[in-house]
C-alpha cells in the first residue's frame, strides 16, 4: 500500500482540510475492500467523517488529518485481513473503524507492528478466525493469555461470551488443553427451569443455548458432537461445579451476574492446574432475588489487585451487534445514571 498528499499529483489542498491518495498493490483484493457498490468505503466515509473517492486501485480521501489518519488506518487494517486470506463482513469494516479511532491511544502498546499497522488481536479456530472489533475486545482476547483468570464486564452484544467460546475452541484444537467446561447459574430472566418440560438435560439445554451456538460457530458440528457425547466438551449448571477439581481445561462461567457469593467463590476455587478461567457478566441485568448482592460485583471488588487476574471493562461503545442494541444500552445507562443522580 502506498500513501502519498495529493497536492503532490497537482491537486489543491484546502484550509484546513487535506487530500492523501492511497494506491492498494494487489487489484484482486479491491473489489472485498471497497465492498459491493463501494458501500466499505461509504461506511468509513460516513463515521470518520472524511470524503472517499475510489479510482481504480486508488483511494481518495480528504478531510481534517485526523480524520484522514483514521481513516487510513481503518483501511489498512482491512486490506491487511484480505493479505491474510480473511474475509472482510461490515461487521470487520465496523470493528476496522473502531480500532482505528482508538490506535493514538494505543500507541505506546506491543500489539503495533514495526511499520506501524495496527494489529488487532485474534482466534483462530478450524472454521473461521475472529478478530478484535473493538479496543476492550483487543484487551480482553491478549488477556486470555496472560493470566489464569479473566473478568469479562459489560452490557449484552460486546461480544464477552462469543470471544471466550473461541478462545477455548482455539485451546482444545491446539491441543493446548483436553477439555472445555461451559457453564451458567441456573437462574433467568423471570422464569424458572421447573416449569420447563423434560429432564434435567432437557430443561437445562434450552437455557445454555448461547454457548452451544458460539460452540458451533467454532467448530465442526460433528466435532462439537463427539466432544459432548465424550465429555471433551462440557455444557452444564454452574451447580454441577460443586466438589470438582477443574485441571486441563478452559472453564467459562456465563452470566456471572447471577451467582450468589458462595456460588461465586466455589466456581472460582475450582482452578486447577494448566487451566484458564474466563468470568462473563452484566452487573447490570441482576435476576437474584432482590437484596442479594451478586457474587460477580463480589469478586470484581476483592480481587481487583490479584496477581494473574485481568479484568476488562465494556461499554456501550464495545457493541459489536446491531448499531440500534448499543443505542438501547445507552438509552438505559443514562436512566440509570439519572435515577442515581435523583436519589442523591
Amino acid at each position: 500500500m502506498t500513501v502519498r498528499p495529493a497536492a503532490a499529483l497537482g491537486k489543491p489542498v484546502a484550509d484546513e482540510r487535506t487530500d492523501v491518495v492511497i494506491a492498494f498493490d494487489d487489484n484482486r483484493l479491491i473489489p472485498a475492500l471497497f465492498g459491493e457498490f463501494d458501500q466499505n468505503l461509504a461506511l468509513i466515509e460516513q463515521r470518520l467523517g472524511v470524503d472517499v473517492a475510489a479510482r481504480g486501485n486508488q483511494v481518495t480521501l480528504r478531510g481534517p488529518a485526523d480524520a484522514l489518519t483514521r481513516a487510513r488506518l481503518a483501511l489498512d487494517i482491512l486490506y491487511g485481513r484480505l493479505q491474510s486470506g480473511h474475509d472482510v463482513a461490515p461487521g470487520d469494516v465496523d470493528g476496522a473503524i473502531r480500532m482505528a479511532t482508538a490506535a493514538e491511544a494505543q500507541l505506546s502498546l506491543p500489539s503495533l507492528e514495526p511499520k506501524g499497522r495496527l494489529a488487532m488481536a485474534q482466534i483462530g479456530t478450524r472454521r473461521r478466525t475472529v478478530m478484535a472489533r473493538s479496543p476492550a475486545q483487543d484487551a480482553y482476547i491478549r488477556a486470555f493469555d496472560r493470566v489464569e483468570l479473566t473478568f469479562g464486564i459489560g452490557p449484552a452484544g460486546t461480544g464477552k461470551t462469543y470471544l471466550a467460546v473461541a478462545y477455548a475452541a482455539a485451546m482444545l484444537e491446539r491441543g493446548a488443553v483436553d477439555r472445555l467446561i461451559l457453564s451458567r447459574p441456573a437462574i433467568e430472566a423471570g422464569e424458572r427451569l421447573g416449569f420447563l418440560p423434560g429432564d434435567m438435560r432437557e430443561k437445562v439445554d434450552p437455557y445454555l443455548r448461547p454457548l452451544y451456538d458460539a460452540l458451533y460457530d467454532m467448530m465442526p458440528t460433528d466435532k462439537v458432537e463427539r466432544g459432548l457425547q465424550s465429555g471433551t466438551i462440557e455444557v452444564a449448571p454452574l451447580a454441577f461445579m460443586r466438589g470438582r477439581t477443574l485441571s486441563n481445561a478452559v472453564v467459562i462461567l456465563d452470566e456471572a451476574q447471577n451467582t450468589t457469593s458462595m456460588q461465586m467463590k466455589m466456581f472460582l476455587t475450582r482452578l486447577g492446574e494448566n487451566s484458564r478461567m474466563i468470568v462473563t457478566g452484566d452487573p447490570t441485568q441482576i435476576d437474584l432475588p432482590p437484596g442479594q448482592l451478586s457474587g460477580l460485583n463480589e469478586a470484581i471488588g476483592l480481587l481487583y489487585d490479584v496477581s494473574g487476574i485481568a479484568t476488562v471493562r465494556f461499554t456501550a461503545a464495545d457493541v459489536v451487534r446491531h448499531p440500534l442494541v448499543a443505542r438501547i444500552v445507552e438509552a438505559y445507562d443514562a436512566a440509570e445514571r439519572q435515577d442515581a443522580g435523583d436519589r442523591a
